[in-house]
């Protein structure tokens, strides 16, 4: 049931209506990590890290079952760190600060230890860095998953459709799959995507508003839970990568099916995150948190209807 996670595991400094964090630990990979590690070990993480990076954040992760054997420590250097203040809605943001460091020249290397792992999820990353991951896979994973976002869509849009011929599932919000294509309707959005660009499933986020699944002619919608607080968003959709690609994981079931499935897990997930900021809410949640938090997502949706 192995895992490889490849993202960023670095620093954030995030500033909400609800109040500051200061530098706390973040980054694509740490996310998905903290919510798939959940359902399934060991976790493979790729990543890059300099030599500031907590210790304790490593072993916290370590015993939830996360091999380091891929993630490389430049003990001289800084790690990766982002700085943002979100606005009144909470779903847009300004970057205040961004510092590579370390990430900048950041190269994969995949570890034999790692090889034949059965799922592979890309976060956030160059196109290059993504596509150098799968070239490195001495065999093809069972399910590759794709994050990206809209920059590489501005400044390396041929390396990002080359690497969106070789995976299986896109992770893009309803701008991002907009801006692919250049089509206003997310459905038309979707089949430009499915039928001409490599993916054979799509999941389009749209953050409070819940995520759209589309494969072939089939559509799903998972809502979001209605929370009183969104405390901070920083991470969710990582947080979501990691609840859906953990459940697969774990049931080694890729169809259209349990992939719905995924989605409300990764959705519970994200709900989770959203709670405090950072990963801290993350580091703390059980298994019967989940199985309640997905109690409360099966009575959001279940109904009953006499058809006409």
């Amino acid at each position: 049931m192995s895992l490889t996670v490849v993202g960023s595991m670095a620093f954030d400094d995030i500033e909400t209506p609800f109040g500051k964090s200061g530098r706390i630990v973040g980054g694509s990979a740490t996310y998905i990590a903290w919510a798939a590690s959940n359902f399934v070990k060991p976790i493979n993480q790729v990543s890059v890290i300099g030599g500031d990076f907590p210790k304790e954040e490593l072993d916290a992760l370590g015993a939830k079952g996360v091999a380091f054997d891929g993630v490389q420590v430049k003990k001289d250097e800084k790690s990766f760190y982002w700085a943002g203040k979100y606005h009144m809605d909470m779903n847009t943001r300004d970057t205040l600060t961004t510092e590579l460091n370390v990430l900048g020249e950041f190269q994969p290397v995949i570890p034999d230890s790692y090889q034949g792992s059965e799922f592979l999820i890309l976060g956030n990353l160059t196109p290059q860095v993504q596509m150098s991951v799968i070239k490195q896979m001495k065999t093809r994973p069972k399910l590759i998953v794709m994050d990206t976002m809209n920059f590489w869509m501005e400044v390396a849009l041929d390396d990002l459709k080359k690497v969106l011929k070789e995976v299986d599932v896109l992770l893009v919000n309803d701008a991002e799959a907009r801006q692919l294509t250049g089509e206003v309707s997310l459905v038309k959005a979707a089949r430009t995507i499915l039928t001409t660009m490599g993916p054979k499933y799509l999941i389009i986020k749209k953050g409070e508003h819940g995520a759209l699944l589309f494969h072939e002619n089939h559509v799903f919608f998972a809502p979001a839970l209605p929370l009183e607080e969104v405390f901070d968003p920083t991470g969710a959709g990582d947080t979501f990568a990691g609840g859906f690609i953990g459940h697969l994981a774990k049931t080694k079931d890729i169809s259209f099916e349990n992939m719905k499935t995924a989605i409300i897990v990764g959705s519970a997930m994200a709900s989770f995150c959203v709670e405090r900021f950072g990963v801290s809410r993350m580091r703390e949640i059980t298994h019967e948190d989940i199985s309640n938090r997905l109690e409360q997502f099966v009575q959001l949706v279940n109904f009953d209807i006499d058809l006409i």
